[in-house]
C-alpha cells in the first residue's frame, strides 16, 4: 500500500498475519497514515504488531485491544504534547485497564491457570524525520539501510530451566509498566520490519533482508516472510509488518536545532586546511561574528563558500539560534533569488554551513563602481531586490538585514539576498515572549524604525530597507542622518525626517521622491501594504500621492524652500527696521 499526503511523510507500507497450526490467531497488527494535516503535523504515522501469550484464553483480546485502543487513544492526546508523553500515556493507561481487567469477575481457579490479558507490543511513530520506538516485550522491530539490517528492540525474556523462553515484561503484566523508548534520525529509502516470534525464532536477518530488499510489494513480502517461518515447522502465529519511508519531509526546525546543537564550532581555518571534505582556498571575511571562506570539495572538485560562527558564541544560545535559523531557512528556501544553503555531512561533528558560490558583485562595490546611476537602472535593480522580499514573505520570513553589502549582483544582470543570520521566521517566533529590550539584528542605517524602537519586524520593516538603498543609489546618502551602533540606544527616541532627494538629484522626478519617501516612512502603517503598488509606482506616477502633496503645506511640502523664503523675509524685515532706526 501506498500512503501520501501533500507536503507530508510519504510511505509504503504492507503487512500479514495468520493463525499458523493454531486454533486461533492472537497476534494483531495496524498501521495508521493520517489524512489531516492537523495528525500528520502533531502525531505522525503510526504502526504497531502485538502478541498475546498463548498461554491465556483472553491472549487474542489483550493484543487486539492493545493495538486499536493504542491507535485510538493516542490520536486523541493534546496536540501539544510530545511525542513521548503521548504515547507513554496512552501504554499506561492501557496497561492498569488490561491489568485489572485480568482479575475481574475471575474466581481463584482461572486466576491460578494465568488466564490474563496480557500481550507485547510494539510500535513505531514516525513524525518528520524522526522514527520514535515503543517496546515491551518480544515483538521485534528491524530497521533496514543501506544493505543492512540491525535490531532496535530487545527481547524482554529470560530462559528457564528447560531451555524455554518466558515474558520479564509485557502490557498487563503487571500494575507497573516500564517501557523502553527510543528515536531513530530516518533517511529516505528506510525500511522498518514489525515481527512476532513465531516469525523472528524461525527465519533469520537475512530472510527478512531478502524480503525486505527484492520485494516492492510489502504485503506479498511480509507473507513470505511468515510462510518461510511456517515451512520451519513454526508452532505459532505469524506476524509481519513492513513500512518503507518514501519520501522525507522538510525537517522540523526543533529537530534541526536538536543535530546542530550536538556539534562544535571548528577554529579558525587557514588556507589548505580541511574540514570534512572541503579545503579552504581563501579566506572571504574574518569578522568578531562569523568567518567565511571560499572552499573546493575535494570528491566533486566544486567550489562552495562555508559560514562558520566564531568561537566566543559557543556558549551564547541567542547567537546560536540565530545561525541555525539562517542554515535552516536557507535550505527550506529554493529560489534563484535567495543564496542556496545545502544539507552538511549528516556524520559531520563540525557546526558550519555550505553555501552555493556566488558569482558576482555586492550592491555596495556597484555603487562604488556607478557613482552617477541613472533611474532606470536603479528601478530595475530596486523591482528585483522585491522579487526576493517575497520568496521570503511567500515563507513567512523576513530578511531584517537588508542592505547593500548583502546584495549580490550577478554577471546576467540578476540579484541574489545572502546572509540571512538576521532571518525572522514566524512560525518559530510567535510562540516565544517579546522581548521589548533586545538588541536589534541588522545594519542601523538601514533596519526600520519600529525595529529599533520596538524590536519587531515585518515585511513593511524589510520594504524600509529597500527605500532607504534605493535613496542611497540616487543620491549617494541616506534619506535620514546617519547614525552609529553606539548611538542606537539613543535612536529609540529619534525623529526620523526625510530628506527629499531632490536636494540631491535635480533631475529626479518629484513624483520618485514620494515613492521613495511612502516605502521608507517612519511608521509602518504609512509604506505600502503591497509590494506589487510599489513597484507599479516606481514606474508610473501614482496621482493620489501627488495629489496629497500638493494639498499639504508649503514647510511639509518643501521644507528646505520654506525656510528659505522665511529666512528671505525675516532678512527683509531686518533690513526696514534698520532703515528706520537709521532714520
Amino acid at each position: 500500500m501506498h500512503a501520501e499526503a501533500s507536503n507530508q511523510l510519504k510511505l509504503n507500507f504492507g503487512g500479514y498475519s495468520h493463525q499458523g497450526i493454531r486454533n486461533e490467531n492472537q497476534d494483531a497488527i495496524i498501521v495508521k497514515h493520517p489524512q489531516t494535516r492537523a495528525e500528520h503535523e502533531f502525531k505522525g504515522s503510526v504502526a504497531c504488531i502485538a502478541d498475546g501469550v498463548s498461554c491465556s484464553e483472553q491472549g487474542q483480546k489483550a493484543s487486539h485491544t492493545s493495538v486499536m485502543q493504542f491507535i485510538t487513544d493516542y490520536y486523541t492526546t493534546p496536540e501539544s504534547w510530545s511525542i513521548q508523553r503521548s504515547a507513554q500515556k496512552v501504554l499506561t493507561s492501557l496497561n492498569s485497564w488490561l491489568f485489572n481487567a485480568s482479575y475481574s469477575g475471575l474466581d481463584d481457579e482461572k486466576q491460578l491457570a494465568h488466564n490474563n490479558m496480557v500481550s507485547t507490543f510494539s510500535a513505531v511513530i514516525l513524525k518528520s524525520n524522526t522514527a520514535h520506538i515503543f517496546h515491551v516485550g518480544d515483538s521485534r522491530i528491524y530497521l533496514v539501510r543501506g544493505g543492512e539490517i540491525q535490531q532496535l528492540t530487545r527481547d524482554h525474556t529470560r530462559k528457564n530451566l528447560v531451555n524455554t523462553h518466558y515474558l520479564t515484561r509485557a502490557l498487563g503484566m503487571d500494575n507497573q509498566l516500564n517501557v523502553d523508548y527510543q528515536t531513530v534520525p530516518i533517511k529516505a529509502k528506510d525500511r522498518f520490519i514489525l515481527t512476532t516470534d513465531g516469525v523472528h525464532e524461525f527465519v533469520d536477518e537475512s530472510d527478512l533482508m531478502e524480503a525486505a530488499s527484492n520485494q516492492l510489494d510489502f504485503e506479498l513480502a511480509t507473507q513470505t516472510v511468515c510462510n518461510k517461518a511456517l515451512s520451519k515447522n513454526s508452532k505459532d502465529n505469524v506476524s509481519c509488518l513492513m513500512l518503507e519511508v518514501a519520501q522525507l519531509p522538510k525537517p522540523s526546525l526543533i529537530e534541526f536545532h536538536e543535530k546542530l546543537a550536538t556539534r562544535v564550532i571548528p577554529p579558525v581555518l587557514k588556507l589548505g586546511q580541511m574540514i570534512d571534505q572541503f579545503q579552504v582556498l581563501e579566506v572571504l571575511y574574518s569578522g568578531t561574528r562569523s568567518h567565511v571562506y571560499r572552499v573546493i570539495q575535494t570528491q566533486t572538485q566544486t567550489e562552495f563558500v562555508i559560514k562558520v560562527p566564531s568561537l566566543q558564541y559557543r556558549d551564547d544560545p541567542a547567537e546560536l539560534k540565530a545561525f541555525y535559523n539562517e542554515q535552516w531557512a536557507g535550505m527550506l528556501l529554493n529560489n534563484k533569488r535567495i543564496m542556496k544553503v545545502y544539507p552538511t555531512d549528516e556524520t559531520s561533528q563540525f557546526l558550519y554551513q555550505v553555501c552555493e558560490m556566488v558569482e558576482g558583485v555586492t550592491l555596495r562595490q556597484w555603487m562604488y563602481d556607478n557613482p552617477k546611476t541613472n533611474l532606470p537602472e536603479v528601478r530595475t535593480i530596486l523591482e528585483k531586490i522585491v522579487q526576493g522580499i517575497r520568496v521570503l514573505q511567500r515563507a513567512d520570513m523576513v530578511h531584517r538585514d537588508l542592505k547593500p553589502e548583502n546584495i549580490m549582483l550577478l554577471p546576467n544582470g540578476d540579484i541574489k539576498l545572502i546572509d540571512l543570520g538576521a532571518v525572522l521566521i514566524r512560525g518559530i517566533e510567535e510562540g516565544l515572549p517579546f522581548e521589548e529590550d533586545a538588541v536589534p539584528l541588522g545594519a542601523v542605517n538601514y533596519i526600520a524604525p519600529e525595529s529599533i524602537k520596538q524590536n519587531v519586524a515585518t515585511t513593511r520593516s524589510d520594504l524600509f530597507s529597500v527605500g532607504v538603498i534605493g535613496y542611497e543609489m540616487l543620491a549617494g546618502q541616506l534619506p535620514y542622518p546617519e547614525m552609529t551602533p553606539r548611538s542606537l540606544m539613543q535612536s529609540r527616541h529619534h525623529q526620523w525626517q526625510y530628506r527629499p532627494i531632490t536636494q540631491h538629484r535635480s533631475d529626479i522626478p518629484a513624483w520618485f521622491d514620494l515613492v521613495l519617501n511612502k516605502a521608507c516612512a517612519e511608521h509602518p502603517s504609512e509604506r505600502y501594504s503591497v509590494l506589487g503598488d510599489f513597484i507599479s509606482d516606481l514606474y508610473t506616477p501614482n496621482s493620489k500621492l501627488v495629489k496629497r502633496k500638493t494639498k499639504q503645506p508649503l514647510l511639509d511640502r518643501h521644507p528646505l524652500q520654506f525656510w528659505k523664503v522665511l529666512a528671505l523675509l525675516l532678512g527683509l524685515v531686518a533690513l526696514v527696521e534698520f532703515g528706520i532706526l537709521i532714520q
